[in-house]
């Protein structure tokens, strides 16, 4: 039965996906996200890490409108998407901070999103641990670009180093939440944790 409910749910949001014109099925997530913290505002400038193929992107710029800046950077090639800047670069490098620096306006940010997931090896422990780091990695993007106030919103998964990182974010925001999508399939362990008021 959860595997039958999770299976037609992914359908569901996949269809909505392609009827809606997002790239992906996880654009519904960062909806369902924004619905609940309204994190992104309009004229916003947001940096989308993992953004490949673009969906959370396309959702970013929809709210930021022509005021705004949606600039994403992924590993993948990413097709162009009018009023979006997309960088093919490892977050991992430092050298992708210095790209971001380029086509980003004075540096700071309203908000950092970062949708990254490691190559499911099939090992829990191993999936969890490159999921904290790349988690770990956002958050030094956060530090470098965030303007006072801004939000930070990353997906982990769930285990041991978790809890760790989470006391690292709480004391750089004034508070940090965790949430799980509907759009997200009900046996995934994937969390998304949602921080507001960067103390800068």
């Amino acid at each position: 039965m959860t595997r039958w409910y999770s299976e037609k749910k992914r359908e569901h949001f996949y269809k909505e996906a392609k009827r809606f014109g997002y790239r992906a099925r996880s654009a519904f997530k960062l909806k369902q996200i924004q619905k609940k913290f309204n994190i992104i505002k309009n004229g916003d400038i947001v940096i989308d890490l993992g953004a490949a193929p673009g969906g959370w992107s396309q959702v970013a710029k929809e709210i930021v409108g022509d005021k705004g800046q949606v600039v994403g950077i992924d590993l993948l090639s990413i097709k162009p998407i009018e009023g979006i800047i997309f960088l093919e670069s490892d977050m991992t490098d430092y050298k992708s901070i210095q790209k971001l620096e380029k086509f980003v306006s004075e540096k700071k940010v309203d908000v950092i999103l970062s949708d990254m997931s490691p190559d499911i090896s099939g090992n829990y422990s191993v999936d969890q641990a490159c999921s904290i780091f790349l988690c770990e990695q956002a958050f030094k993007a956060s530090e470098i670009f965030l303007k006072p106030g801004g939000s930070f919103v990353c997906k982990a998964f769930t285990g041991e180093d978790l809890e760790y990182f989470i006391l690292k974010i709480i004391q750089k925001f004034g508070s940090v939440k965790r949430f799980s999508p509907v759009a997200s399939r009900k046996s995934s362990s994937e969390i998304y944790l949602v921080a507001r008021s960067f103390k800068g």
